[in-house]
């Protein structure tokens, strides 16, 4: 038996996360669907990765000193990730989070002991964004950062000096797709920033929910939103720093019902209980791995477990009062 390394703590047992292929999906199609499991990651999703790389920059930078306070407009992962290590690192956190987001996140991060801010859920051109007042309070604070997730290209860089070498040396460099949501682009942009540099012919597709002007935008030129979903944390009504210039061959919308759908197939058939944004993804990677037909490797990202939307994804209630049970 191979002894694994002993970890010096949360910060070190970020990253060099598994990539698992999604055996029902798989078999179905002829193609091996792979998800990268960033739910083992420490703080339980993908955002340990952009929490890490933005403190990390702060430190080297001089903007964070040591007892100072990191802010941030959350939709609840990154806030997360965030508080855990500024835990670990000794500083404090302030997270702005919108009211509309899942309990279970909420409740996460105050258990962490992050100064949770609750706003009303009101677009990016609003003053009162969660974004936007995130930004406001940093200013008012000495020694605080904003961490500033969406334009930070901290983000970007994580994904593609970590998660894009991670995915090219575990598949061996056979892989045909990359495939992934985007809420502030950082994990989809670095990804396929880095693969394409390996390989030009590796294409990258953006996978949409409803509501988000980034399919629009990869089909189009230009954002135009249609619909609404209720999946957190991913979508968006404009181009975010990390999203400039990203290569995007292409670009899947998916929506609540398939969603639910292949959450609900996975959690049955492969023993996987993932989060709503996973659900996205793995719709996505199913319809190409369809057109594509067998014999193609799919990548896509496993965000994290459905542990934080149970009074939402996986309340029937729930989504029997939305029109979208499966």
């Amino acid at each position: 038996m191979m002894a694994l390394p002993i970890l010096n703590g949360f910060v070190s047992a970020i990253g060099n996360t598994p990539l698992l292929r999604i055996p029902s999906l798989s078999e179905e199609t002829g193609c091996e669907i792979l998800g990268k499991a960033e739910f083992l990651n420490p703080g339980g999703s993908v955002k340990d990765r952009a929490a890490l790389y933005i403190i990390e920059e702060a430190e080297r930078s001089g903007r964070l000193k040591a007892g100072g306070t990191v802010v941030e407009g959350t939709a609840g992962n990154t806030g997360i990730g965030l508080t855990h290590i500024c835990n670990a690192k000794g500083y404090k956190s302030i997270i702005v989070i919108p009211e509309t987001q899942s309990k279970e996140k909420i409740e996460i991060l105050r258990t962490l002991g992050a100064d949770v801010r609750l706003v009303p859920a009101v677009p990016y051109a609003n003053e009162n964004n969660y974004v936007k007042v995130a930004g406001r309070i940093a200013q008012e604070i000495p020694n605080a950062i904003w961490a500033n997730q969406f334009d930070n290209l901290a983000n970007k860089q994580a994904h593609y000096e970590t998660t894009g070498p991670e995915i090219w040396r575990d598949t061996n460099g056979k892989i045909d797709v990359w495939v992934t949501s985007l809420g502030t682009g950082g994990t989809y942009a670095g990804t396929a920033e880095y693969l394409k540099k390996q390989n030009p012919n590796i294409r990258c597709i953006v996978a949409d929910p409803y509501g988000s002007g980034i399919y629009s935008f990869v089909k189009t030129g230009t954002i135009q939103i249609e619909g609404s979903s209720i999946t957190e944390g991913i979508g968006q009504g404009r181009i975010t720093k990390n999203m400039e210039g990203m290569p995007a061959d292409d670009a899947i919308r998916i929506d609540d019902k398939e969603c639910i759908r292949i959450l609900e197939h996975v959690l049955r058939k492969d023993g996987l209980f993932l989060g709503g944004s996973v659900g996205i993804n793995l719709g996505a990677a199913y319809k190409i791995a369809k057109e594509l037909g067998p014999g193609h490797t799919i990548v896509t990202v496993l965000c994290d477990t459905g542990a934080k939307y149970q009074s939402k994804v996986f309340n029937h209630e729930f989504l029997k009062e939305k029109g979208i049970l499966p």
